[in-house]
């Protein structure tokens, strides 16, 4: 710990769970793997949505000779590069719950068994609705955002990973690791277009998280009591007061 902080005093739920900070300056809360994915998942996530989209909605013929442009097959093909990263940085972030601090399985864990959990969760959500004067102190995620990462990012990935994996084995042809691993999700879903379906939804499943996710975040760093947008940079929680509750 750097010196300029205080010695460190937690209460509230364990640190799996979204702890409250009592007395602390600034912790260090996310390492630099998990920030490095954090980042280059958003890039992936831009660059997969822009294409998506356009491959659902494909532009107009270009002129001239076809083999002069290949304008949709850059497309198609930046749109698998950046789905290759989005896959294995998944699986990274995966294998980092298991290795990192505490604080990295949090997206992966969701102590629905827990009363007082869920009476968090509501605070949160009345904070939000400003329906609450002053928020709490996590040095984690907060309850709330711990449900929002689960459903719309692990959840999400894995969905958008299924599906699109499923509809890339189609066009590499039967008997292409794609095709064997994920195959099945076609006739289960019923055909290929019912998977595209599912699959475009997703997307806009996830740029509406990233919308809400940016505002919280923005909204946070102005109004409540500790750092947010700045934490997943530094990796450094920074409190600005010393009130434990």
């Amino acid at each position: 710990m750097s010196d300029n902080r205080k010695s460190e005093s937690l209460s509230g739920f364990g640190p799996t769970h979204g702890v409250q900070a009592s007395h602390v300056t600034s912790v260090y809360v996310y390492e630099a793997p998990l920030r490095l994915w954090h980042w280059t998942n958003a890039a992936a996530i831009v660059v997969l949505a822009i294409t998506g989209f356009l491959i659902g909605s494909p532009l107009p013929s270009q002129p001239g000779d076809p083999s002069s442009s290949f304008l949709m097959g850059y497309i198609r093909f930046a749109h698998f590069t950046a789905a290759y990263v989005f896959a294995i940085g998944f699986l990274f972030r995966i294998y980092w719950a298991f290795v990192g601090n505490s604080h990295a399985r949090q997206m992966f864990i969701v102590p629905v068994k827990s009363g007082a959990w869920w009476k968090e969760v509501l605070f949160e959500l009345r904070w939000y609705l400003f329906l609450e004067k002053r928020p709490k102190k996590y040095v984690g995620h907060n309850p709330l955002a711990q449900i929002a990462m689960f459903v719309f990012i692990v959840l999400g990935s894995i969905w958008m990973i299924f599906t699109g994996f499923a509809l890339y084995g189609e066009g590499a042809q039967a008997g292409s690791w794609a095709s064997r691993v994920f195959g099945w999700a076609i006739p289960l879903a019923g055909q290929s277009q019912d998977v595209h379906t599912l699959h475009h939804l997703g997307m806009w499943f996830i740029i509406a998280f990233i919308i809400i996710h940016v505002y919280v975040a923005i909204r946070e760093d102005i109004m409540s009591r500790q750092s947010l947008v700045s934490t997943m940079i530094s990796g450094e929680r920074t409190f600005k007061d010393d009130d434990p509750e």
